[in-house]
């Protein structure tokens, strides 16, 4: 794996920043799987830097193959767990477009904790993408999307923006093809950023 491309030493487990280019689309698969959204994505857009985002070492060494075969030099692999990424680790306001793309539901209640999809999660999204940046969620359960597009809704960081993601729709992640065959149905939704609401408070 490049040097370049670590937000985490696999052997020595420390953490480093990771700047992001100044000139370009930035776009992050946030839980990249095994990476075949993100190969297309980076394929289909040499002139964009694509971030590929995930914990699993075994999918992200195959990703890190294929990358090579392909000769993607604009996409970027980091191992390192979600909530750290956006919440700590990226700056403020350098990605155009956030994909998170058939995450585990957790559909039990007492498991719904792990959802990432949360107030403060959403906050720390809308710090990361830049003015515009659009925000791309899929899931084949009803019940989540319908989950996270209240808790979107209720922020009132982000408006929806279902042409956002026209240029992605055939890009399919190993997740929703397997899904697709087996004759479930998969929800894209998107939602762009606004500017931060005025301040409420009192004196």
């Amino acid at each position: 794996m490049h040097e370049e491309d670590c937000l985490i030493e696999i052997l020595t487990g420390r953490y480093s920043g990771y700047e992001l280019p100044e000139s370009g689309g930035v776009e992050l698969d946030l839980g990249c799987g095994s990476g075949s959204f993100t190969v297309a994505l980076a394929a289909r857009y040499p002139e964009r830097r694509i971030l590929a985002a995930d914990v699993m070492l075994g999918r992200l060494r195959k990703l890190v193959r294929r990358r090579e075969r392909l000769k993607l030099d604009n996409l970027s692999i980091l191992r390192v767990e979600a909530r750290y990424l956006v919440g700590r680790m990226l700056p403020d306001g350098g990605l155009d477009r956030i994909h998170l793309l058939c995450p585990d539901p957790w559909p039990k209640g007492r498991h719904r904790g792990h959802r990432l999809l949360s107030s403060d999660f959403t906050a720390r999204l809308h710090r990361v993408l830049k003015q515009d940046g659009i925000f791309h969620f899929s899931s084949d359960d009803e019940y989540y999307c319908q989950a996270v597009n209240r808790e979107m809704t209720r922020s009132e960081l982000f408006v929806p923006d279902p042409q956002a993601i026209a240029d992605v729709a055939e890009l399919k992640s190993d997740f929703e093809r397997r899904w697709l065959e087996s004759g479930r149905r998969v929800e894209h939704l998107a939602w762009r950023r606004l500017p931060l609401p005025p301040y409420r408070g009192g004196h």
